[in-house]
């Protein structure tokens, strides 16, 4: 009976002086595990490189002119963009191939390959002056410099950004974007392209 008195004095003295783990406030829960999504399969389509000079120098599409002119700046790099990405939901990657001139870098030509039974075809093909073509999630995206009437090459009045899908085989033309350009690069671009006279000579007064 002792005992089991002492016991009892030790718990109640426990519980009115708080030195017990009380004060240590209130408990933390355990934290929780959140669950992380399992990382699923690569959407990134595998790439096989390709050379695109050689490529366009086989294609029926592109034309003469371009093939005559495809030819290295400096050793040889040749004046060509390559961008590989998803844009006709093939088993590869689709090719875009822009070119360019060497001096100034202005578009001639820009195309989209895809692969079908371990070759690639041309399946769109733009050879309008200074267009170049991106791929922007999963669209193809082209960039058209607008020109006026008296406009140098370096300074168009303006640029049409088409955007295309791949539907029913071929691309389709889904929106266009009209931006116009301020007049001050074109006041600087004329200016640079005045030719340089010489003062005319003034009459000198006569005493």
């Amino acid at each position: 009976m002792a005992g089991l008195a002492a016991f009892g004095l030790l718990a109640a003295g426990c519980a009115a002086g708080g030195t017990g783990a009380r004060d240590e406030g209130a408990a933390m829960p355990a934290p929780v595990e959140r669950a992380v999504p399992k990382p699923t399969e690569s959407s990134v389509l595998p790439v096989r490189m390709v050379d695109a000079v050689e490529l366009l120098r086989r294609d029926p599409k592109v034309s003469p002119q371009i093939k005559a002119d495809l030819k290295p700046c400096d050793k040889d790099a040749y004046p060509v963009d390559t961008s590989y990405g998803d844009l006709t939901g093939s088993t590869s990657a689709d090719i875009v191939v822009n070119v360019m001139t060497c001096g100034d870098a202005v578009g001639v030509g820009t195309y989209v390959y895809r692969e079908r039974s371990e070759k690639y075809e041309n399946v769109f093909a733009d050879e309008q002056p200074a267009a170049y073509a991106t791929i922007d999630r999963g669209k193809l995206v082209v960039t058209q410099p607008v020109y006026a009437k008296g406009d140098p090459v370096s300074y168009p009045s303006g640029e049409d950004v088409v955007t295309y899908i791949w539907a029913d085989s071929k691309f389709t033309e889904r929106y266009r974007v009209r931006n116009d350009y301020s007049d001050y690069g074109h006041v600087v671009g004329r200016e640079d392209l005045q030719e340089t006279r010489p003062a005319e000579p003034r009459a000198t007064p006569e005493n």
